[in-house]
């Protein structure tokens, strides 16, 4: 199934329904967004339809995962690619001994990188953040360009999203590094999903904790 699209240069393009919903994400301004959408977040909504196009191109069957042993960099440079990357911190005491769990997967569902990380003693929070960065630095090793990002820490989500503001002062410097990274890709989103649907990352990260990784 294809569309035909008007950019605003005027020049109409064959587009697929994701390409499409990306197109739409990119031109739409924050005004026409508030207008359209009274009482919502420009940037609530641009995730939303990133999260769309994504799903529209994505074949059907799910995440494949692979071997908890596979931690290393996989040859998949794709230029423009998307992919999604799920991240989890662990923090045993709170603070305590911590790790982090990253895990991407490529636009056909397939696990390309799974990695756990021991931090040492620090909060679950700062496990988070840190869990993060991890898998931002990874996607950009596999030559990403858009990504969508999950975790199950709402806190998190919502001061990329901007709804909250970063009192703690430990955490604004993993913050602002993450958001550095974030600027480095050409789209992004981040949504909050429950811990049950987090689980291959909370295996790494804790994982790295059991194994010192």
């Amino acid at each position: 199934m294809s569309e035909r699209l008007i950019v605003s240069s005027g020049d109409e393009i064959q587009s697929s329904p994701g390409d499409v919903l990306l197109v739409l994400e990119k031109r739409l301004t924050d005004d026409f967004l508030s207008k359209c959408f009274p009482g919502e977040l420009p940037g609530d909504i641009r995730s939303i339809l990133a999260s769309c196009a994504s799903r529209l191109s994505k074949p059907e069957g799910g995440f494949v995962q692979k071997s908890i042993e596979d931690k290393n960099l996989t040859a998949c440079k794709k230029a423009g690619s998307r992919l999604t990357v799920y991240t989890d911190g662990a923090s045993r005491g709170n603070p305590g001994e911590a790790g982090a769990g990253a895990v991407i997967f490529d636009e056909s569902g397939g696990e390309i990188y799974a990695r756990g990380k021991y931090l040492g003693q620090c909060t679950n929070n700062m496990a988070e953040y840190q869990a993060l960065i991890m898998g931002l630095a990874a996607l950009k090793d596999h030559g990403a360009e858009n990504i969508s990002i999950f975790l199950d820490s709402e806190l998190i989500v919502r001061q990329l999203q901007g709804r909250y503001k970063v009192k703690d002062q430990k955490l604004k410097p993993l913050f602002i590094e993450v958001s550095t990274l974030l600027n480095e890709f050409t789209a992004w989103e981040v949504r909050h999903v429950p811990r049950n649907e987090n689980k291959r990352a909370d295996e790494l990260a804790n994982l790295g904790i059991d194994e010192k990784l």
